[in-house]
């Protein structure tokens, strides 16, 4: 099944639309620049000096008073928006499978932020950091990003902390993260975040789950294999134990929601047959991430 249809790019092109909106009245704002030069918003004057550009003479002031004086604007940075894609062997589980939901979640996020000249920065991560697509900015990018996209495959097992690390300590300026991921990491969820929130990026976290893992429809005497360690564990599923395995799910994303309300990071949970269009426009609508 194609990753992108002619009907999700037609969606696309409409949340582009939404973005323009929301992120121009927000985001930009939020990271106009503390520094003087010529952007786009009126902010001082100065007295000419040999050098500065024409272009930002006030002339109606040199006719009042005699000086050459300069007009200073406030300039607006472009925001770096990192995604983060969990590609470890977890994320080949479902229906649909978790890894091409998560895919087309990041594509829509992404030309969202390049419609509206944001740095989008696509990272794919297992046990580190499997792949990366350097910086793209403007819509017309996005067709890489697509390319990027389909290219991922998954494998590996899930090290979320040593993956963010090493791509953290590279020189990156502090941006959006965006955390795409089932977060089923044998060091937990927190330790990935953790390195995040240390580097003082403004997170979002986008928790995805199938409904096979939500709801399991299980029974009698089996085998369950680990997909990304291969350890397995011979077990009697009876409905006492499901219904303590649902208890446990739930305490665990009620912990995990817990988590990213005391630091203030963005958190939506989905599951992989909800419909993706509308988990797109309650992305929009939730949280910090645009509001």
């Amino acid at each position: 099944m194609p990753l992108f249809d002619d009907e999700f790019r037609k969606k696309l092109e409409y949340l582009s639309i939404i973005s323009k909106r929301v992120f121009a009245g927000h985001f930009r704002a939020e990271r106009r620049a503390t520094r003087r030069g010529t952007g786009v918003e009126f902010a001082d004057y100065r007295q000419y000096v040999p050098g500065d550009d024409f272009r930002h003479l006030d002339w109606k002031a040199y006719l009042r008073l005699n000086k050459l004086i300069l007009r200073l604007f406030e300039e607006e940075e472009d925001l770096p928006i990192y995604f983060f894609i969990d590609s470890s062997q977890s994320m080949t589980y479902g229906n649909p499978v978790k890894l091409d939901y998560a895919r087309r979640v990041a594509a829509a996020l992404a030309y969202i932020g390049l419609a509206n000249l944001d740095r989008a920065y696509m990272a794919v991560y297992a046990e580190k950091i499997r792949a990366e697509l350097p910086p793209q900015r403007g819509k017309g990018r996005i067709f890489k990003v697509f390319r990027f996209l389909e290219d991922v495959t998954a494998g590996g097992e899930t090290n979320a902390r040593e993956s963010f690390k090493t791509y953290c300590t590279d020189a990156r300026r502090r941006g959006l993260a965006v955390v795409i991921s089932d977060f089923m990491d044998p060091a937990g969820f927190q330790a990935g975040l953790d390195i995040l929130r240390h580097f003082r990026h403004d997170i979002f976290v986008i928790h995805v789950a199938s409904h096979e893992e939500v709801e399991p429809v299980l029974k009698g005497e089996l085998v369950l294999v680990d997909s990304e360690s291969n350890v397995s564990r011979e077990i009697t599923v009876t409905p006492a134990l499901l219904t303590d395995y649902r208890t446990e799910f739930k305490h665990y994303c009620d912990e995990f929601e817990a988590y990213c309300s005391k630091y203030q990071l963005g958190y939506v949970r989905t599951v992989t047959d909800f419909p993706f269009e509308d988990l797109v426009l309650k992305v929009f609508r939730q949280g910090r991430f645009l509001k």
